[in-house]
């Protein structure tokens, strides 16, 4: 619904250009938008004047008209002075605000239609009837990025990213929930998902500077027709638990590179209990230290390399080879053999993924 201050907006400008004062009043009489100072128009001719079948009307030095949003009475526009330039400019002011209108309907249109679509409430046949009617092209390349911030109803983190993609209009953003900003982009035929994860750091990097908020990004993949933008955001979404569960450290999570993560999140939990106790017994580790763990992942990192994991972690070799045994003792799996590593890297994907869904639970 267009507000009451781009209508007041909207008739001062006509008033600068024309010096032709205006009121925007609603069907009972009461205003909406004004220039006019003085209150001389009287609630009863205008409720008088919304209930007859003329569209215009000159009452005591007064031009009335009517402003219809789909052939529905939306407002009463009142021009003043008995000249013919007053008539005139009230009609332009009908013709501005219909438009005005018409614009503002549509746009919430759209964001209520991409809304509908990304969360799967659509009917196929309704898809394409209703981006057909907004004219919103079906056979389209589009991507879904969500853009979750530190605080609930980041109006800045909004702004900045409307202002980002305001010249594109083939870009939807929306918010479905309080945290999530969802950004549905057209990609051309060229793009790669390089070009992905670029635009995925120009927006981090323009919201820690322009907005100074905290934002955690995902994508989906490239999707082909309008009826997949859900597929690509339910990617986008699952990418963003992933990441939290699995890759903390990342600002930037795409569904194309979450790997074995995103086999373990589609694990049911009485499955992941069984592969605990297969591969640790009844020796289940709760919790590792985190001189332990930052051991582990360096090791990992430096692809089970003992001197050089010794060297980036200033340790002595014969330090780790004790920590890496204590370890072995503990747990019955020496990491510095490769399927040993490979079990025990996958059982630590499980053990954060069996804690969070737990913490979900409570």
């Amino acid at each position: 619904m267009i507000s009451n201050q781009v209508i007041q907006t909207t008739i001062d400008e006509l008033r600068a250009i024309t010096r032709v004062d205006l009121c925007v009043m609603d069907l009972v009489g009461e205003t909406v938008a004004s220039t006019i100072q003085q209150d001389d128009i009287l609630r009863e001719t205008v409720q008088n004047f919304s209930e007859s079948p003329a569209d215009s009307q000159e009452i005591q030095g007064y031009h009335f008209y009517k402003v219809y949003d789909d052939r529905n009475l939306e407002f009463i526009l009142v021009s003043r002075g008995s000249h013919e330039d007053a008539y005139m400019i009230g009609k332009v002011a009908v013709s501005q605000i219909q438009n005005l209108i018409i614009a503002y309907r549509e746009r919430f249109d759209k964001n209520n239609f991409i809304q509908n679509l990304l969360l799967d409430n659509l009917l196929l046949v309704d898809i394409y009837n209703r981006a057909k009617k907004l004219h919103i092209e079906i056979e389209a390349r589009r991507v879904v990025y969500i853009i979750e911030t530190k605080y609930e109803k980041d109006s800045t983190a909004l702004e900045t990213i409307k202002g980002l993609f305001a010249a594109k209009t083939k870009d939807f953003i929306t918010a479905i929930d309080e945290k999530n900003i969802i950004l549905t982009k057209e990609v051309s035929d060229e793009d790669t998902y390089n070009d992905l994860e670029q635009t995925a750091k120009m927006l981090v990097d323009m919201l820690n500077a322009e907005a100074m908020s905290q934002v955690r990004v995902s994508y989906g993949t490239m999707v082909k027709e309008i009826k997949d933008v859900s597929r690509s955001y339910k990617e986008a979404k699952m990418s963003l638990e992933v990441g939290k569960i699995f890759y903390s450290e990342k600002t930037i999570v795409a569904y194309n590179t979450l790997g074995i993560g995103r086999l373990i999140y589609q694990l049911p939990m009485p499955l992941c209990e069984m592969f605990m106790k297969e591969v640790f017994g009844d020796k289940i580790p709760n919790e590792l230290e985190d001189e332990t763990l930052i051991t582990i992942n360096q090791f990992f990192e430096n692809n089970l390399n003992v001197s050089e994991t010794s060297r980036q972690l200033y340790v002595h070799r014969n330090t780790l080879v004790y920590r890496l045994e204590r370890l072995q003792k503990s747990t019955g799996l020496d990491i510095r053999v490769f399927d040993d590593a490979l079990t025990f890297k996958i059982a630590l994907m499980v053990a954060s993924y069996m804690k969070y869904k737990k913490n979900e639970d409570y």
